[in-house]
């Protein structure tokens, strides 16, 4: 037996796959964590990328606005947002700053995690704004984006004289890296602006894959939008397994990011042979808080297992499902592929609530079994869903060996949204 430890929650879980069963353990190379995260982050923003230092685009400026990350990312922002508040007011001590959390349309963040992320310092004596992609009073129309969707962003960004963002980078199932642009949309657009970009077209176009930037209209729309609200400088990270800073990037926030995106995708590329079953995470907290979050992880299972198998993956999913509608239509579903078939006819317009997250993970569900580990979440929600369910690891290969055979291959992908899977 080979015992093989997969992320999960704030602590993980092990599996025991048979040696003569393993395909292979697949995981990045990437370099160790730093060894003084503050100092990486000071290294890079010392040394920008395409930009001059943040210190002196705050010269002059009456204002700034940091786009933040929200609860579901796991950036490492005590390292990051201090440093961007310290050379803001270096550049000019008068400075106007908030701090703008970048929800998206996730739920809003609560005071304890904002604690979480940033410190009781900075929750308590900084302004700090969390944006509501339907609340009307905070957007701004700023005309359309190249597929046509209205682009409306909160005007937070739009009014103020200097936009920065942090964040972090890794492979994304269908914008093909996260960070950048990223911020901006979804991070801070209307909802309306968030369905057109992820519309039913452009989730099924091939170029709409993790680790591909050109040719991907996601990324598209994203980019203008950040050149829109003219995003000045960005601070963002590659972080490991352990949630540690691997590499920081700061800078223009085309040139820094394509930088971050360059050093992660030439470590980040597995090439496995298609198995029977794939057993995978979504890294662990915070990213597998839900249901929702953990399709990203099922992205690298359906790209390396053979079809008709068995994609296992472990996920608290602590905080329930993540989405109304998510949950909802999966539930109501007839099959996935009538559920596919309705989604391919709606226009771009008519993008509803959460749609791409169910039409990828109908499209899991059309050609692979879904088996989902956890301890946390309500297994009868889950069943609901289209999902089998398992308390343990070896539980759930017992059960995907029933589908598949004794004798099936099994590849193990650890952290599931760390891998760019090219087979």
């Amino acid at each position: 037996m080979k015992d093989i430890h997969i992320p999960y929650g704030r602590s993980g879980m092990n599996i025991s796959v048979p040696e003569k069963n393993l395909a292979g353990v697949y995981i990045a190379q990437l370099p160790p964590a730093v060894s003084d995260e503050r100092t990486e982050v000071i290294r890079a923003m010392d040394d920008p990328i395409g930009s001059e230092k943040l210190e002196i685009l705050a010269a002059g400026k009456r204002n700034a606005v940091i786009i933040a990350s929200d609860h579901t990312r796991p950036v490492p922002s005590r390292y990051i947002i201090p440093e961007m508040l310290r050379r803001l007011r270096l550049g000019n001590p008068e400075i106007d700053i908030t701090i703008l959390i970048a929800t998206g349309c996730h739920r809003e963040t609560t005071r304890g995690e904002l604690v979480n992320k940033f410190g009781e310092n900075i929750v308590e004596n900084e302004k700090i704004v969390i944006h509501d992609s339907r609340d009307e009073s905070q957007l701004v129309e700023l005309g359309k984006l190249p597929s046509g969707g209205v682009l409306r962003i909160n005007k937070l960004a739009v009014e103020t004289e200097l936009l920065v963002s942090e964040g972090f980078i890794e492979p994304h199932f269908f914008a093909g890296f996260s960070g950048g642009r990223k911020s901006v949309l979804p991070g801070i657009a209307a909802a309306e602006t968030v369905m057109a970009n992820h519309c039913a077209a452009f989730i099924n176009s091939p170029f709409a894959r993790t680790g591909v930037l050109e040719n991907n209209p996601i990324h598209r729309d994203m980019l203008f939008a950040a050149q829109k609200v003219n995003l000045a400088f960005i601070v963002n990270v590659v972080i490991n397994g352990d949630k540690k800073i691997v590499k920081a990037f700061a800078g223009d926030s085309v040139a820094a990011h394509s930088t971050g995106c360059g050093f992660l995708k030439s470590r980040c590329g597995i090439a496995p042979e298609r198995a029977d079953i794939v057993v995978t995470s979504n890294g662990g907290y915070p990213l597998d808080q839900n249901v929702y979050q953990s399709v990203k992880g099922m992205t690298a299972g359906e790209a390396a297992c053979k079809e008709n198998g068995v994609i296992i993956i472990a996920a608290s999913a602590s905080d329930g499902h993540g989405g109304e509608a998510f949950f909802k239509t999966l539930c109501n579903m007839s099959s996935p592929s009538a559920l596919l078939a309705e989604i391919s006819s709606v226009p771009a317009e008519k993008t509803r609530p959460d749609q791409w997250q169910y039409q990828i993970f109908a499209r899991i569900l059309e050609k692979f079994h879904v088996i989902m580990v956890s301890c946390d979440c309500d297994h009868a929600m889950l069943n609901a869903m289209g999902i089998k369910t398992a308390s343990t690891l070896n539980e759930a290969l017992e059960a995907a060996f029933e589908i598949t055979g004794k004798d099936s291959s099994v590849a193990v992908i650890p952290d599931g949204v760390s891998v760019i899977v090219t087979a």
